[in-house]
């Protein structure tokens, strides 16, 4: 029996994979956002949400529903493009499940399965967020959130949770071995692992936070070094970016993606909070550390580089854009930002133009007073020049 309803399925579907992106124009010089997300809950695989035997479901009801795509980790291998993807079920469990493309901003296709992520002796409510690192020792790591009940709540009490820094490496992203959970003083919900070894160890980029939503006395992203990556234990931590009052970083921020390796320095792309009448406001900015000392920051420009516009706006929570991937191709960047915790978007740029950026847009003075005095500068400066062309 033919299934007519499946075949419009079917055909809406593949209109929707197929489609172009289109790049907007810049606003800002920095960067291109592009139309269309790359992603979205449409997007799911149409097997994962369908009983598409008609005798059981007669209706062709949906499923198994799919409520968002959300915060992927990003890399290229062997030329093709690939999202590792927080999929969030209407049933509020975030899993992974990979999207790959011969295009970095569109195509994007699920692979048939999500990824059935092994667990450690202490099985997850919740897993999220990957940063997926191609490291120097030949693994692909993705370190992400291991979401679990507080085992001191109060009875009664079903929203409080802890967050572990979970530890998984693959070859191909189809196989996965789970190692151990960081071992760390403070709950950890952003950790990334730096590219390289540095004096001989595996190095992170944390987040101490006192609680599992409030930072408390998390002095913002940290910086440490483990001996072993299979038993990573976080026993000397170090503040390289910190939190500050009245900034676009007040209430927490954390790495991103892990930092480009740049002629002139790591370049980090990171999300700031901060507390408004409307709630959390997530935006993301940029850093670059020393290449000596990849703790040292020798340039960080003042406020956020994006937020959230137009439509980026809306969604299960509004006001927010994270991003936990980025790819390096030649000398273009692509930017993987999720907005509103509800769907996936790629801006582009590249190297050249970020530099630019980190070094010559002026750092937060931390006063109104210094701002206007930045503007006075640019004036004077944008005065001279026109001054000097007649």
């Amino acid at each position: 029996m033919k299934n007519c309803v499946l075949d419009d399925l079917k055909v809406k579907h593949e209109v929707l994979l197929t489609r172009k992106n289109i790049q907007m124009e810049t606003t800002n010089g920095i960067y291109c956002r592009y139309k269309y997300p790359v992603l979205t809950a449409d997007h799911a695989p149409l097997i994962w949400r369908y009983d598409f035997n008609p005798v059981t479901n007669r209706f062709m009801e949906e499923r198994i529903g799919v409520n968002a795509v959300m915060n992927s980790g990003a890399i290229k291998l062997n030329g093709k493009y690939y999202l590792m993807v927080r999929v969030e079920g209407m049933d509020r469990k975030s899993f992974f499940a990979i999207a790959e493309s011969d295009s970095p901003v569109d195509h994007f296709r699920f692979w048939d399965f999500p990824v059935l992520m092994p667990e450690t002796e202490v099985p997850d409510t919740n897993m999220y967020d990957a940063r997926l690192t191609a490291h120097e020792d030949g693994w692909i790591y993705a370190i992400f959130c291991a979401e679990r009940r507080d085992p001191a709540a109060r009875p009664g009490d079903l929203s409080s949770a802890v967050a572990f820094a979970a530890i998984a490496r693959t070859k191909d992203l189809k196989n996965w071995e789970r190692l151990p959970d960081l071992v760390t003083k403070s709950q950890q919900r952003n950790v990334v692992l730096h590219p390289e070894f540095v004096d001989g160890k595996y190095a992170l980029y944390t987040r101490p936070q006192d609680g599992f939503i409030d930072a408390g006395n998390g002095g913002g992203i940290g910086w440490a070094l483990v001996d072993d990556i299979i038993h990573a234990e976080v026993k000397e931590e170090k503040i390289i970016n910190s939190r500050f009052y009245h900034t676009i970083k007040e209430q927490k921020n954390g790495e991103g993606p892990h930092p480009i390796k740049t002629s002139r320095g790591w370049l980090h792309l990171a999300h700031g909070v901060r507390g408004c009448a409307a709630g959390l406001r997530y935006v993301l900015y940029l850093y670059v550390t020393s290449l000596e000392d990849p703790t040292k920051v020798i340039a960080e420009p003042a406020g956020y580089f994006m937020a959230p516009v137009g439509e980026e706006r809306v969604g299960d929570v509004s006001n927010v854009l994270f991003a936990n991937g980025w790819i390096r191709d030649e000398d273009k960047v692509y930017i993987y930002y999720a907005s509103c915790d509800t769907r996936m978007h790629v801006a582009e740029t590249d190297i050249e133009h970020l530099l630019d950026y980190c070094f010559n847009t002026p750092a937060d003075d931390f006063r109104s007073i210094k701002s206007v005095q930045n503007i006075y500068k640019l004036v004077n400066k944008n005065k001279a020049y026109l001054a000097s062309l007649k």
